[in-house]
């Protein structure tokens, strides 16, 4: 393997470990604990991500992309409400403690809020075409935009995190989703 190619999957290899750990224990879970985790050495943590904000901000980032990835393989199935409503269900049944991961990291410093950020208006665009081919197979209605989705999105997620009732989740996602539906 090359050395690049290596340095690629110790990168990797950190970012889920730093997921990992940061979910479990929080932010203040120490970069050595990320390393272990990862199986490599605390230098290499620190190579390639100078600070722990740097590690924290790359992991929000990586979140970020996944969630945009998965916007984006979701918009090819044939069925794009199923899809749609699969992608709403999926981040809102995700959100409770990725949420709360979210607000620390906003408090040491990351600005998860970045509207600017390439990787946030990558997602932005891939959930513009999912959104886009459910409303063109009649499944949303055609006045919802982008922005109203996200809306809908955060606050269902930051519902989730005031009940452990998981039939009140589902319930809740059927009221916002059937208010999506064309009428």
């Amino acid at each position: 393997m090359s050395p690049r190619a290596d340095a690629l999957r110790n990168r990797a290899k950190v970012l889920t470990a730093a997921d990992e750990v940061f979910l479990e224990q929080g932010t203040t879970a120490s970069t050595e604990e990320v390393a272990r985790r990862a199986g490599v050495g605390v230098g290499t943590v620190f190579r390639h991500f100078p600070t722990k904000e740097a590690l924290l901000e790359a992991v929000y980032l990586e979140r970020l992309r996944q969630v945009g990835a998965d916007a984006a393989e979701l918009a090819t199935r044939d069925d794009a409400g199923s899809a749609f409503h699969e992608f709403f269900e999926r981040l809102v049944g995700q959100s409770g403690p990725k949420q709360a991961l979210t607000e620390a990291l906003a408090a040491e410093g990351v600005d998860v809020a970045d509207t600017d950020s390439p990787v946030r208006q990558e997602v932005r665009e891939s959930l513009a075409t999912l959104l886009e081919r459910a409303q063109q197979a009649g499944r949303v209605r055609e006045d919802v935009g982008v922005d109203e989705v996200i809306a809908l999105l955060i606050g269902a997620s930051q519902a989730t995190r005031w009940t452990t009732d998981v039939s009140m989740r589902g319930r809740t996602l059927n009221v916002i989703l059937d208010g999506l539906r064309p009428h």
